[in-house]
Order: C-alpha cells, then sequence, then structure tokens
C-alpha cells in the first residue's frame, strides 16, 4: 500500500508539487486533468513528467476529468471524451502509470410536475450503448499492461450507475476507487454496493469528514479511517490523501506517520 497527494490549486507548477512530494515522502501524486495545466496535450509531454518523476523518486496516477461523459447523446461530444481517455491510456502505458480515477456522471433531469426523471436512467439502453464502447475501447488500448480504470464513488450510486459498474467489473482493465469521504458525507449507503464487489478495489482516495462535510484533515474528522486503512492495506491499494490545502495535506502525513504503521 502506497500513498499520494492529490494535485493541489495553491500549486500551479508540477516540479513544485513533485518537490513537495517527496519532501513528505509519498510515493506518488495524482495529476488531475480537470485542471488547465494538466491538459491532455501537457500530459503528452510525457519525456517532461518522466524526467520530474525521475529528479524526485515518484510516480503518477491521473485523476481523469470530471466532466468526462462517454455517454452523452451528443455523439460529438462523447466521441470528444472517448478520444481524450484514449490519449490519456497511451500516456499512462508510457509512464507506467497504475490508476486513472474516473467519476459517473449522474446526467441530465427531466422535472415533470410530480417527479424528476433521470435521462440516462430512462434511456438505459443508449447509456449502455456507451458504457460498452468504454469497455471495448478500454481493453483493446490497455491489453496487458498495468494501468487500470477505477470507478470513483461520488454523489451515491443511482441504478443505471450499479448496472454500468457490474458490466465494467467483469473486466480486468477497470477497478474500483473509494472515496472514504464521499461515503461518510452520504451515511456510506454505497458501501454495500462497493463491498459485493471489493475485490475489485484497487485505488482510496483518503481524508477525514464530520456531517456532509469531507476532504477534511486526517485525525479531525468522525471516519473511522484505521478500518478504512486496513481494507486498503488488504487489497493493496495506491491511496491519495485527498485533502485540498498544502498545510491540510502536511498534517495528515504527519497524523500518518504517527498513528498508522
Amino acid at each position: 500500500m502506497e500513498f499520494g497527494m492529490p494535485t493541489l490549486i495553491e500549486i500551479y507548477d508540477l516540479e513544485e508539487s513533485a518537490k513537495l512530494c517527496k519532501e513528505l515522502g509519498l510515493s506518488f501524486m495524482e495529476l488531475n486533468m480537470t485542471f488547465p495545466q494538466y491538459q491532455i496535450e501537457q500530459m503528452e509531454e510525457v519525456e517532461h513528467l518522466q524526467q520530474i518523476a525521475d529528479k524526485y523518486g515518484i510516480y503518477y496516477t491521473i485523476h481523469l476529468d470530471e466532466t468526462m461523459d462517454v455517454c452523452n447523446f451528443n455523439p460529438l461530444v462523447a466521441d470528444a471524451y472517448m478520444e481524450t481517455l484514449q490519449r490519456t491510456i497511451e500516456v499512462a502505458k508510457k509512464l507506467h502509470i497504475p490508476s486513472l480515477n474516473m467519476h459517473m456522471l449522474n446526467g441530465i433531469y427531466v422535472t415533470l410536475p410530480d417527479k424528476k426523471v433521470c435521462m440516462y436512467q430512462e434511456y438505459i439502453d443508449s447509456y449502455m450503448s456507451g458504457i460498452k464502447k468504454l469497455r471495448t475501447m478500454a481493453e483493446t488500448l490497455i491489453g496487458d499492461s498495468e494501468v487500470r480504470i477505477n470507478i470513483e464513488n461520488t454523489d451515491g450510486y443511482l441504478p443505471f450507475h450499479k448496472q454500468a459498474i457490474e458490466y465494467l467489473m467483469e473486466s480486468p482493465v477497470f477497478g474500483l476507487t473509494w472515496d472514504i469521504g464521499h461515503s461518510h458525507a452520504l451515511d456510506n449507503i454505497d458501501e454495500p454496493f462497493i463491498m459485493s464487489l471489493e475485490e475489485h478495489l484497487n485505488h482510496f482516495h483518503i481524508h477525514d469528514g464530520y456531517g456532509t462535510k469531507n476532504h477534511q484533515t486526517l485525525g479531525t474528522g468522525e471516519i473511522d479511517l484505521h478500518q478504512r486503512l486496513g481494507l486498503a492495506k488488504k487489497h493493496d491499494c495506491t491511496c491519495v490523501l485527498e485533502t485540498k490545502t498544502v498545510e491540510a495535506l502536511k498534517q495528515s502525513v504527519a497524523w500518518l506517520k504517527e498513528n498508522y504503521k
């Protein structure tokens, strides 16, 4: 089990981030493609990224753009996201990146007089067609490399999410990310589903939380961190200490060193 840091909004520069990663004794940094400095054109500068990684003795994981939606009903939009993912997989293979973290979006709702209708649930066949294209593409490009696309829990899995995830978990190139703070903020409603697929856990986002607040410094909230870390260790997962500031990250590393062996 190895620990890493997220992309922090306080640090724009890749090398400065890598330097902090090494200073804190962490193994990797998760490059977040939602940020402008980590768009696909910058990510494809693999020689530069490798030089930085080698200089500081770290490696990378990737957090895919949080708006990535390969199931969008507009084929032009879906194809753009699919191309971005294809190119990112090629980057990951060259840099020996083990994890691409991916969100599952809720899509658009139509509001009726008495209820809201989720379009992806209503048009599940169209949604699953996009998921099937995703799996076929990923299996073809990833092949027998070490890259895995890990699906993260966010705002609570909906029925169509669960159907898609169960289908993707049949493939060896997909796995799960467990964000323990997101779970806690939702009274752990996703935990039974995640645990039913426990053998597919590859990646964790570790942070503390209380009530509906998450991304808190380790040791300052209500989450049973030892239990969650024990599960991550059981499955030899990579773990991002997903706090949002440099100071919170430093304090979380200090808590980890003092409280978890």
